[in-house]
């Protein structure tokens, strides 16, 4: 029979470990040609967009998509995995920390692959449900020391970092402005819904990684075109996605000014096939758009692991 996860199910299954190694895996299959995905699609009324990410990983066999709604109300998440040699559906998984965590290990598997391995202080823009997430995998992948975070709401900031702090062990603390996020940060990421770019080239050191994380549609914009200039290599998850649907490049890519063969997916970095960081002083990008082959990585591992351990509800379907 085929399992109903709830997100309470997920919390006591998921880690951002496991996260990661389903992230990694995942590329790795992509640019193996041992998966396939297909960008987001959007149906937009009004008052509601439903999104719906698909795809598939053959040698986990497992087909299935994400489809999740957004609304003034809320945002509402699900995965329908499917076994892909029969076609039968194996589960239906709520899916908001999925992916949330998945979102985060994109990143981390991304800083892992281009940071320089000496990174210590990370800069961070965004203090939502995604940015915890996207703390937890920098803290997993390298040795941080400290994370200064940036957000409009300044009491909402301050609880957030004492939460971080806590729940890390790590220096988590509110920075002032733009500018100190910033300076002095060998990472810096951005993880919000920023219609505008939110910082300065000449505020980035030489040996800078920088994790792009929000901007997954044409009404939002995280970096500007100064900064862009200075980042090599440009990494994305997928070249067909980010032509697709980024924010930050597609102004580059219509001017001309950014090439699309100047791209490069991770998962080629991952293999081999394209070198990521060749010198201490680059600074380096990754643009995160979001792919249905990282919710299903993570989404096979979680239905294995609840039936090991007896959770979920059996649907009186899909077997």
């Amino acid at each position: 029979m085929s399992l109903f996860l709830r997100e309470e199910d997920v919390k006591q299954l998921l880690s951002m470990p496991m996260a990661l190694e389903a992230v990694e895996s995942a590329h790795r299959a992509l640019s193996s040609g041992l998966a396939c995905d297909v960008p987001r699609q959007r149906t937009r009324l009004p008052q509601t967009t439903l999104h719906i990410l698909q795809g598939a990983l053959p040698q986990f066999d497992v087909i299935g998509y994400k489809a999740y709604t957004s609304n003034r109300s809320g945002v509402r998440f699900l995965v329908h995995l499917y076994r892909a040699s029969r076609g039968n559906l194996l589960a239906v998984i709520e899916a908001d920390l999925l992916g949330m965590m998945r979102t985060g290990a994109a990143s981390g598997v991304a800083t892992r692959w281009l940071a320089r391995p000496d990174a210590q202080v990370a800069g961070v823009f965004g203090a939502g449900w995604q940015a915890e997430g996207h703390i937890e995998a920098l803290a997993t992948v390298c040795p941080l020391l400290r994370v200064k975070v940036y957000a409009r709401h300044a009491e909402r900031l301050a609880a957030f970092c004492k939460k971080m702090s806590e729940r890390l062990a790590l220096e988590v603390i509110p920075a002032t402005s733009p500018e100190d996020v910033v300076r002095g940060s060998d990472i810096v990421s951005t993880v919000t819904t920023s219609a505008t770019p939110l910082f300065a080239a000449e505020w980035l050191s030489p040996g800078t990684h920088i994790n792009a994380a929000g901007s997954n549609s044409l009404i939002r914009r995280e970096l500007g075109e100064d900064v862009l200039k200075r980042c090599s290599p440009i990494v994305v998850d997928s070249v067909e996605t980010a032509l697709h649907e980024s924010g930050d490049l597609l102004p580059l890519l219509e001017k001309g000014r950014l090439h699309a063969r100047q791209l490069i997916e991770l998962g080629d970095v991952i293999c081999g096939r394209q070198p990521g960081r060749s010198t201490a002083e680059e600074i380096t990008l990754f643009e995160s758009q979001g792919m249905a082959v990282q919710d299903l990585a993570l989404a096979a591992r979680l239905e294995t692991l609840a039936r090991e351990r007896g959770l979920g509800v059996e649907l009186p379907y899909g077997g």
